[in-house]
Protein backbone atom coordinates (compact mmCIF):
# COMPACT_ATOMS: atom_id res chain seq x y z
CA UNK A 1 0.00 0.00 0.00
CA UNK A 2 1.73 3.52 -0.74
CA UNK A 3 1.55 6.08 1.15
CA UNK A 4 2.35 8.81 -1.36
CA UNK A 5 0.77 9.77 -4.28
CA UNK A 6 0.52 12.29 -7.10
CA UNK A 7 -2.10 15.30 -7.48
CA UNK A 8 -2.91 17.20 -10.20
CA UNK A 9 -4.05 20.77 -9.85
CA UNK A 10 -7.13 21.51 -12.08
CA UNK A 11 -10.05 23.80 -12.23
CA UNK A 12 -13.75 22.99 -10.35
CA UNK A 13 -16.20 25.12 -11.49
CA UNK A 14 -14.87 28.68 -10.96
CA UNK A 15 -12.37 27.71 -8.31
CA UNK A 16 -9.42 26.11 -8.50
CA UNK A 17 -8.72 22.43 -6.55
CA UNK A 18 -6.32 19.45 -6.61
CA UNK A 19 -7.41 16.29 -7.82
CA UNK A 20 -6.74 12.82 -6.14
CA UNK A 21 -6.22 9.44 -8.13
CA UNK A 22 -8.72 6.91 -7.81
CA UNK A 23 -6.06 4.76 -6.09
CA UNK A 24 -6.48 6.76 -3.29
CA UNK A 25 -9.81 6.47 -2.69
CA UNK A 26 -10.16 2.60 -3.58
CA UNK A 27 -7.38 2.05 -0.69
CA UNK A 28 -9.03 4.98 1.75
CA UNK A 29 -12.74 4.87 1.05
CA UNK A 30 -13.38 6.34 4.61
CA UNK A 31 -11.86 9.37 2.64
CA UNK A 32 -14.68 10.18 -0.08
CA UNK A 33 -17.08 12.99 0.84
CA UNK A 34 -14.56 14.25 3.80
CA UNK A 35 -13.82 17.94 4.64
CA UNK A 36 -10.01 18.97 5.73
CA UNK A 37 -7.71 21.92 5.34
CA UNK A 38 -4.75 22.94 3.62
CA UNK A 39 -1.87 24.15 5.97
CA UNK A 40 0.84 26.18 4.74
CA UNK A 41 4.51 25.33 5.91
CA UNK A 42 6.79 26.86 3.66
CA UNK A 43 6.74 28.69 -0.22
CA UNK A 44 7.11 24.85 -1.61
CA UNK A 45 5.26 22.64 1.14
CA UNK A 46 2.04 22.34 2.45
CA UNK A 47 0.02 19.59 4.78
CA UNK A 48 -3.23 18.39 3.77
CA UNK A 49 -6.06 16.86 6.58
CA UNK A 50 -8.92 14.87 5.21
CA UNK A 51 -11.14 14.54 8.22
CA UNK A 52 -13.42 11.25 7.02
CA UNK A 53 -17.08 11.99 8.04
CA UNK A 54 -18.41 9.97 10.90
CA UNK A 55 -21.14 7.58 10.49
CA UNK A 56 -23.07 9.41 12.82
CA UNK A 57 -25.44 12.30 11.16
CA UNK A 58 -27.22 13.29 14.43
CA UNK A 59 -23.60 13.91 16.10
CA UNK A 60 -22.50 15.84 12.81
CA UNK A 61 -25.83 17.55 12.99
CA UNK A 62 -24.71 18.50 16.36
CA UNK A 63 -21.64 19.80 15.39
CA UNK A 64 -22.67 22.19 12.62
CA UNK A 65 -25.46 23.26 14.88
CA UNK A 66 -22.70 24.41 17.93
CA UNK A 67 -20.19 26.06 15.01
CA UNK A 68 -23.27 28.30 13.98
CA UNK A 69 -24.13 29.42 17.34
CA UNK A 70 -20.67 30.01 18.53
CA UNK A 71 -20.47 31.76 14.88
CA UNK A 72 -23.28 33.56 16.06
CA UNK A 73 -22.22 34.49 19.82
CA UNK A 74 -19.00 35.76 18.56
CA UNK A 75 -20.27 37.97 15.64
CA UNK A 76 -22.61 39.54 18.38
CA UNK A 77 -19.69 39.76 20.67
CA UNK A 78 -17.61 41.83 18.27
CA UNK A 79 -20.13 43.62 17.03
CA UNK A 80 -21.11 44.41 20.37
CA UNK A 81 -18.10 45.11 22.00
CA UNK A 82 -19.06 42.89 25.18
CA UNK A 83 -16.03 40.12 24.62
CA UNK A 84 -14.84 40.11 28.66
CA UNK A 85 -11.40 38.39 29.67
CA UNK A 86 -12.24 35.51 31.51
CA UNK A 87 -11.24 35.71 35.40
CA UNK A 88 -10.37 33.38 38.22
CA UNK A 89 -13.44 35.01 39.60
CA UNK A 90 -15.41 33.84 36.71
CA UNK A 91 -13.92 29.97 37.12
CA UNK A 92 -14.73 29.53 40.57
CA UNK A 93 -17.99 30.98 40.13
CA UNK A 94 -18.43 28.22 37.22
CA UNK A 95 -16.42 25.31 39.35
CA UNK A 96 -19.56 26.23 42.11
CA UNK A 97 -22.19 26.46 39.65
CA UNK A 98 -21.43 22.44 38.04
CA UNK A 99 -20.36 21.27 41.72
CA UNK A 100 -21.92 18.11 42.56
CA UNK A 101 -22.84 17.66 39.01
CA UNK A 102 -21.74 14.18 37.05
CA UNK A 103 -22.71 12.65 33.65
CA UNK A 104 -24.35 10.01 33.24
CA UNK A 105 -22.18 7.65 30.35
CA UNK A 106 -25.49 5.62 29.76
CA UNK A 107 -27.89 8.28 28.61
CA UNK A 108 -25.39 11.31 28.42
CA UNK A 109 -27.36 13.02 30.26
CA UNK A 110 -26.53 15.79 33.39
CA UNK A 111 -27.67 14.39 36.46
CA UNK A 112 -27.14 16.20 40.46
CA UNK A 113 -25.32 13.71 42.78
CA UNK A 114 -27.71 13.46 45.61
Amino acid sequence: MSNSYSIRSTKIGNSAGFRLPAEFYREYPQFANADGWIEVLSSDTAILRIVPQSGDDEDAEDSVMMRLFLDFAMTETLKNNTLQPYTTEMSEAARELIAGVELDDESEVFSAVK
